[in-house]
């Protein structure tokens, strides 16, 4: 099948790693995937991403060969490329410029799917690139579908009309679903569906090792903002005997912030701050044992601004690392039975104390790394959800 993948700037920039493995192994299963990004900005981080370039159409949301394209194709399918602008203009006035701004994009992307003969179009994120998706579709007649993650559901940028056009609209958590319900989407089109990871063929890690001369060591893999939470787990860490270290994998506008809560509770020691790392480099962390447990202190800042399902727990999971996170959002779905250890959010008590339950407990670290890896094999393998979404693509 031949399939085109919208999305915000993957191959390029820091974000959206999460996608690659979807992809891959849709490729893997004998599919065609052109990868065409909405905002083509950032550098080739990911390693994995590269292969991903070759088989890409990259122009910017605005140039001359997306406008002369458009030209083109609007006056190939003059009547659907204006029913597709009078989707994007009616009854969204707050959404109406920047949905205006990609329908030139749109028309682009219409040509590009029809001559590449696509049989279907498929969006991440339920905002402008489903936008673009849905117009490209309504111009060549290809269907097309999105998956919705989170602030994009809390945006709502003409979310129950994506979800009428779509041939499926797909949320990667129960509570997205939840939020996107209460928005008017219609339910029929929708289905839950997580992300994947791919696993590692090896099993789960080995027993804590008491004997190692390094610290006990803590990895928070998350961008540095408010919604993460990292100031409360900061503060846990000063409430914990020495021995333990926190590494901090991920830039933001808190940095600054973040920097100072170390240095004024003394433990520049003890945090560190790794910066933006690429996947590659991640999972090589969690591959050769240079991490304990992970932890991600979410919290939620209230209209709907919190946590999905996040990826980052579910790939140190696939390794059989422990981790420990907050009862926001859909972690709770993630860790449920087992899988991981529950907190309050915004609780740095909490916190600590999970944390020493795992250091002073190497049974409970094992036993929680295996459940947590059985999970992720049952629900979150990429093979699962590849086999799945293309069930979907040819329904």
């Amino acid at each position: 099948m031949r399939l085109v993948y919208v999305t915000s700037s993957l191959p390029f920039g820091p974000g959206e790693a999460f996608i690659i493995p979807e992809i891959q192994q849709l490729q893997k299963q004998g599919h065609t995937v052109k990868v065409i990004p909405l905002y083509p900005r950032g550098q080739l981080i990911h390693e994995a991403a590269k292969g991903l370039i070759d088989s890409a159409a990259i122009q910017p949301p605005i140039s001359f060969e997306v406008l002369s394209a458009a030209g083109k194709e609007f006056l190939r399918a003059p009547w659907k490329a204006l029913q597709a602008l009078r989707l994007l203009i009616t009854f969204c006035p707050r959404h109406l410029l920047k949905n205006l701004s990609i329908y030139p994009k749109g028309l682009w992307l219409a040509g590009i799917a029809r001559r590449w003969e696509a049989e279907h179009i498929h969006a991440h994120w339920a905002a402008t690139t489903a936008s673009m998706a849905m117009v490209a579709s309504e111009t060549s007649g290809i269907p097309w579908s999105f998956t919705a993650h989170r602030w994009d559901i809390v945006e709502g940028n003409l979310l129950a009309r994506k979800s009428a056009h779509a041939k499926f609209a797909r949320f990667i958590s129960r509570s997205g679903l939840e939020m996107a319900l209460a928005k008017g989407v219609v339910k029929e089109k929708t289905r839950v569906l997580y992300l994947g990871v791919q696993l590692r063929q090896s099993g789960s890690r080995a027993e804590l090792d008491h004997s190692t001369s390094r610290p006990f060591r803590l990895l928070c893999p998350a961008s540095l903002l408010p919604v993460k939470g990292h100031k409360y787990l900061i503060q846990a860490i000063s409430l914990l005997p020495e021995g333990v270290e926190l590494w901090l994998a991920g830039d933001g506008k808190l940095r600054a912030e973040i920097e100072t809560q170390v240095r004024e509770l003394g433990l520049s020691e003890q945090v560190r701050l790794l910066g933006q790392l690429s996947h590659e480099a991640l999972t090589r962390l969690y591959a050769e044992n240079q991490v304990d447990a992970v932890v991600l202190p979410s919290i939620d800042l209230g209209g709907g601004l919190h946590e999905g399902i996040p990826v980052s727990l579910i790939e140190a999971m696939s390794f059989g690392i422990p981790v420990i996170s907050t009862r926001t959002g859909g972690i709770p779905e993630l860790l449920e039975g087992g899988a991981g250890l529950l907190v309050p959010p915004r609780d740095p008590k909490a916190l600590a104390d999970a944390i020493q339950k795992l250091m002073e407990n190497p049974q409970l670290h094992q036993a929680i790394g295996v459940a947590g890896r059985t999970r992720v094999q049952e629900e979150f393998a990429s093979e699962h959800v590849a086999t799945r979404l293309e069930a979907l693509f040819i329904e």
